[in-house]
């Protein structure tokens, strides 16, 4: 395996993990807190590679979408 499929392995768990962070966190099932999560700034962040943010806890990172989206939560509640 190349580092390129590695990487991708390794988002794609990250991803997984913070999805399932959010769905028990907020009470919401898996698909709500998915389309939470891809439709925030912080997946394209972690998509690109910006800032190595991709390398932070997966519970930081649901920290952080919460913070800073809050209204995504308000969204998907509806």
């Amino acid at each position: 395996m190349d580092d390129k499929v590695l990487e991708d392995i390794y988002q794609e768990k990250l991803e997984e993990r913070i999805i399932g962070l959010l769905s028990d966190k907020k009470g919401i099932d898996y698909q709500t807190a998915m389309n939470i999560y891809y439709n925030s700034e912080l997946a394209k962040k972690i998509h690109e590679g910006r800032y190595g943010i991709q390398y932070l806890d997966y519970k930081v990172l649901g920290e952080i979408l919460e913070e800073t989206e809050p209204e995504l939560f308000l969204a998907g509640k509806k």
